[in-house]
Formats: structure tokens, sequence, C-alpha cells
């Protein structure tokens, strides 16, 4: 698979099937899509492709209300690629592209840009400077250009549409089963191990920090947790995802995994957190010596946890 970034320049001559959407957590309505794009770039010998936004473009014109992330642009290629997507274009959501009528999108965008031949969008498809381009618009210029528009409808489970405003909603109550359920796979947020400021080593429970790539994750509290990447199987450990305000006031938000037994130096490594199950929201406590007793019964309701799946 190859990543263009920017305003895409295909060269290859058979041109592209293509897919356009946010994509964030790439769930099970968004791989329907992907494999309806796949097969058909199969059947007409094209490339399977698609678009995505980064940043997403309500990030860009109202930031203070933008939906939390579910998957950071990394999770979010990842995805795409196991859907088994060729080529993906991550489109800069700035000024000019937010400015590109919908007749210059397709023109410069699509045809000129990723040379489509075939396109399929979602049933509430718009794009264009204020979303004035819509789906007949693309059919009437497809047909002047060259290339076919397919719409697809949306995709339900347990009577709801499949989509990330579901996800996200059921991250941030904590309901991880249901969010499993909707993207078709256990939750999980990857990323370089980063120094720290070694508070955990202080007072015994030493962490893997990663960085959140974003203003908002999708969840955030204590989670029981695997950790691949490190050895040949997933490690069990204890894990936060939120701003640590008993000793931090910066705002930032970050990933701290505490992992059993495990004492290795792994800075630098990539490594990916699957969450299992959450055991409570973040708090702050008086005193460092308070944190500690928190994060002790943490570790030992998540340890619990992970000995009862496997005895």
């Amino acid at each position: 698979m190859r990543v263009f970034h920017g305003l895409p320049r295909l060269a290859d001559r058979r041109g592209c099937a293509l897919a356009i959407g946010n994509f964030d957590g790439v769930h099970r309505g968004h791989r329907a899509l992907l494999q309806r794009v796949v097969e058909v770039a199969r059947q007409r010998s094209l490339i399977a492709a698609a678009m995505t936004f980064e940043p997403h473009p309500r990030e860009y014109f109202s930031p203070e209300q933008a939906p939390a992330r579910i998957a950071n642009l990394r999770d979010k290629i990842e995805g795409l690629g196991q859907a088994g997507v060729e080529r993906v274009f991550v489109q800069h959501f700035n000024c000019d592209f937010a400015s590109l009528s919908p007749e210059q999108f397709i023109e410069r965008v699509l045809v000129q840009g990723c040379r489509v031949r075939w396109l399929l969008v979602g049933d509430d498809f718009r794009f264009g400077a204020k979303r004035a381009g819509d789906v007949a618009l693309l059919r009437s210029a497809g047909a002047r250009a060259g290339f076919g528009v397919e719409q697809i409808g949306p995709i339900l489970l347990g009577g709801e549409r499949v989509s990330s405003s579901r996800i996200r909603a059921a991250l941030s109550a904590g309901d991880l089963a249901l969010a499993s359920d909707l993207l078709g796979h256990p939750y999980a947020i990857s990323g370089r191990v980063l120094h720290g400021a070694k508070l955990g080593r202080q007072i015994g429970f030493p962490t893997l920090n990663l960085r959140v790539a974003h203003r908002r994750p999708a969840l955030h509290g204590i989670f029981a947790v695997r950790v691949h990447g490190i050895g040949s199987g997933a490690l069990p450990g204890v894990a936060s995802v939120g701003m640590r305000p008993t000793v931090d006031d910066s705002g930032r938000w970050l990933l701290e995994v505490h992992l059993f037994d495990f004492s290795d130096e792994v800075y630098g490594r990539l490594i990916k957190v699957e969450f299992v199950q959450k055991l409570r929201d973040e708090a702050h406590f008086d005193s460092v010596q308070e944190l500690t007793a928190a994060i002790r019964r943490d570790a030992d309701r998540a340890r619990a946890l992970f000995d009862g799946a496997t005895a």
C-alpha cells in the first residue's frame, strides 16, 4: 500500500476505484464500502483507493466543537490497508482545500490527481466549498469525465446505523463491548513509547507513555489492557488515558500503560494498546500517596480480570 499526502498525483494509467470519507475508526460500515471498492477495482483492473482528510473537516472549521477522535492517522491508514486498499490519499484539510468549489474538487482532485475511473460515496456525501456539491453533480461530471458514481446506503447493526458517532458514544461511556461490535474488532490505540517524567517508576509502577495525537480522544479513564508489539504475545497491564490531574496541570492528554512483571527499556518501540475493560474514571487525588494506592487497586483489579480470563 502507498500513502500520498496533499493533492494527489497518481501516475498509474490504470486509474483508480475510489472511496471518499473521514474513515474515523474504519468500522464495519466503512469496511462494507471499502469491500465494494476492492471488488470493483478487481473487476475493472483498477487500483483500489481511499481518500481521507486530516484534520477532520469539523476540526478545521470548529476546533472546540469537533468530535472526539476514535483513531490516529496511523491506525486509520492501517485499517484502510487491512480492508484491501492499495492507495491512500491523505488530503490536508486547510484553507486552500476548503475553498475549492465542487467543480474544482472534481477536476483538480478526482480527475487530475486521483485519475478516478469509478467513485463510491456514502448516502450523506457532500463536498466542495460550503458543502455545495452533491451526488447529482458528481454523476453529471462523471458522465462527462469518464468515471462512474455509486452511492451506498447505511450499514445497520441491531437495527441502528453503524457510525463513528455511535462508536464515540460507546467509548465515552466505557462500553467497550458495543464499540468492538461496531468496529468489528477490539478497540486499540498504537504509538511509539516516549520518555516521560519517570514518576511511575518512582512510585513502583513504571509506565510506557504514548502521546495522544488529538485534541480530544474518544475514550478516557483507567482500563485493563493488553499490549501488542513487545515480545511474541500480548502482555497484560493497566492503562490511563487522561490529563493526570494529580501531577500535571498542562492540559495535555497522555496514554500511560503499566505492564505487569515487565521492566525492559522499549523507548521508541511502536506498540498497540488494546482496551479490554474500563475500571473507573480518571480522578484527582490530594497526594501522590493516594494516587499510588489507587493505581495499586487498579492493577489488582486488572490482574484479577486477566487471571479469571485464563483460569
